[in-house]
């Protein structure tokens, strides 16, 4: 069975988010595509839409998010203040590697100020290519950062 995917977009990031729900709509690892928003002339903070988007995962509706806004700042921000969601900025292959091997984040973040559309699309692909393993040294990590939630 394959990932069901989130993308979310406020307005700076929209054409990026089009781009990449495109391409994961053919990922072999893809098999549903999510669209929290924005649409087409829609103007919505990115906390609305990053608070959207995180509980959907949140909920088990989905496995996996993309998010996209200026410079993917705002969007993690907004989306780790959903319970059970790790999210983060990434803009090099390495740190989105890091992001699921070390951390095992749901959630993507990229900045569409920040890197071209052709990077978005790749790094939004690896992504996607990586599998958190629960009997790494990583799991005791990600367990404490569970448990802050609850304070």
């Amino acid at each position: 069975m394959g990932y069901r995917v989130v993308v979310a977009a406020d307005s700076a990031g929209f054409s990026y988010k089009e781009l990449i729900r495109q391409d994961l709509k053919s990922h072999r690892r893809v098999d549903e595509v999510i669209d929290a928003g924005v649409s087409v002339g829609e103007d919505i903070d990115y906390p609305h839409v990053a608070v959207k988007a995180a509980r959907i995962i949140a909920a088990g509706q989905a496995d996996f998010g993309i998010f996209l806004c200026g410079t993917g700042m705002g969007m993690a921000i907004s989306a780790n203040k959903v319970k059970g969601i790790r999210a983060c900025t990434a803009h090099d292959s390495y740190s989105v590697e890091r992001l699921v091997l070390s951390n095992n984040a749901q959630v993507l973040c990229l900045g569409a100020r920040v890197i071209g559309p052709e990077l978005a699309r790749r790094l939004a692909s690896e992504f996607l290519e990586y599998t958190f393993d629960p009997r790494s040294h990583s799991k005791p990590k990600v367990d404490e950062i569970s448990s802050y939630e609850e304070c």
